[in-house]
Order: C-alpha cells, then structure tokens, then sequence
C-alpha cells in the first residue's frame, strides 16, 4: 500500500477525532456519550480516575492500548518526549512527574491534535508542557536531548517502523530510555486486514508480529529491550478472525 495514502487516511481520522466528527468508538452518540466512553477506555487501559480528574477533560479521548506513564519511572527534572500524543494524555500525567524543574514535549502530526493540546495546556495552566507537529520518522527535536520517550499505541501506525526507532535513539540521551505502549500480533493476520486503510487507522493493519517489532528496537540501537507486561487486545466489533492475534505490549529498552 502506499505509504502517503496510508498517512492521509489516519491523519484525516484522528482529525475528526480531534474535532469530535466522530469518537474513536464508532458505536458513540453525541459528545456527551463520546466523553463518557473514553473515559471507561481510558480506564480499560490502565488509567486510574485519580489520574483523569487531575487533568483537562478534553485531553482523553480514550485513544491507545496502555498507559507508558506508569511504567517509565519518570523523576522529577528530566525532559520527556511524547510521540503521538494527541489531546496531551501521557503529556500532562508526565509534567506531574516532572515538576517545575522538567520538561515534557509532545509531537503529533495531526494539526488539530496539537491545536487542542495547546488549549488544553493554556487552560490548565500548564508551564513545563510543549506540543510540536511533526512526523515521529523525522522529529523536531535537537540530538540528545531527550531522557524518555513515552509513546501509546502510535508507532504502529507508521510503515517506517524502523525509521522512527532510530530518531528516537537520535533524539535520546545516552542512557536514555524508551517506554511504549504498543500493539504487535501473535502470528499473521488477514491480507485482506493488513491493505485496509480502517483497519490501519485502528491499529490493527501496521502491528508487526512481536519478535519482529522487538528486533526493529534493537537494530535501531537499543539495548536491554525488554517487554514489561502484554496481554491479548480486543475491542468492540472486532473482526473475529483476529481474536487471539493481537497483543497489547508495553516495552523498555534504553540508549
């Protein structure tokens, strides 16, 4: 499939998304029914209600497959990068950890996204917070500037899996660390699943099979990569033939 075709088509969806065109869960009503519903998916995915009620509403859309925040071990001080942060979810949880002395930046590709994380962080009054637009295969960050990268379910949605490791391992420090949120398969999954456009906009079709995924962090540089917890994947409507295909993995690897 062509690779530009691909990013037009999950930009465009994570636009509405961002817009509130539509929700993530295609079943949601009004915005009522759609903020109700990312909030059971946010906590579905590890968020606790403590941590959603400590930041802007509009932030969670109930988008990913894990929460990286809560496993990175992130210490007051130290400057965080976000991929695909969207609305600014793991942005805001993570300048928490941070505090005033730290740094949390998040880079999305879809330019409502980063419109409506800036207006999250302006109405909360957030100052260690910053949101970029730009493509995690080429970021808009200086070399070795970066002590985490915290990502949530987003680098499955590039077909240069390979080309956005290695600038993550640009843009760290030495000794720097990765903790993503991702989802792989267990196996192959349908040809038919893998060429639709949907199916690329809902994770699914760009999860790469687990070894393979984990072999690409480690040829991009890393070392001690290392899966934290995994569990099977499953959502609403899910297509039947991918029950038992799909893993959810939150992994650690560091430069």
């Amino acid at each position: 499939m062509e690779e530009k075709k691909i990013k037009d088509h999950v930009k465009e969806r994570y636009r509405k998304i961002a817009t509130k065109e539509t929700s993530y869960c295609p079943c949601c009503g009004g915005t009522e029914d759609m903020l109700e519903s990312a909030l059971e998916q946010a906590k579905a995915m590890g968020y606790s209600q403590k941590e959603m009620e400590s930041i802007p509403q509009d932030a969670i859309y109930g988008l990913g497959c894990g929460n990286p925040t809560a496993l990175a071990e992130i210490s007051e001080g130290e400057t965080v990068l976000d991929l695909g942060s969207g609305g600014g979810i793991d942005v805001f949880l993570a300048s928490k950890k941070v505090g005033s002395s730290g740094r949390v930046i998040g880079v999305d590709m879809t330019h409502e996204m980063v419109k409506t994380a800036i207006q999250n962080a302006e109405e909360g009054g957030y100052q260690n917070v910053q949101f970029k637009l730009g493509e995690i295969e080429d970021l808009p960050i200086e070399d070795e500037t970066i002590d985490v990268i915290i990502s949530n379910c987003v680098i499955n949605l590039t077909p240069n899996k390979n080309i956005a490791y290695r600038e993550a391992f640009r843009v760290l420090k030495p000794g720097g660390r990765i903790l993503v949120s991702d989802l792989v398969t267990h196996g192959e999954i349908p040809e038919d699943i893998r060429r639709s456009f949907q199916a690329w906009s809902d994770c699914i079709a760009g999860a790469m099979e687990k070894q393979k995924y984990l072999n690409t962090i480690t040829l991009a540089g890393f070392k001690d990569v290392e899966i934290m917890e995994a569990h099977y994947f499953t959502e609403p409507n899910m297509n039947i033939r991918l029950e038992g295909k799909i893993l959810s993995i939150q992994v650690k690897a560091i430069k």
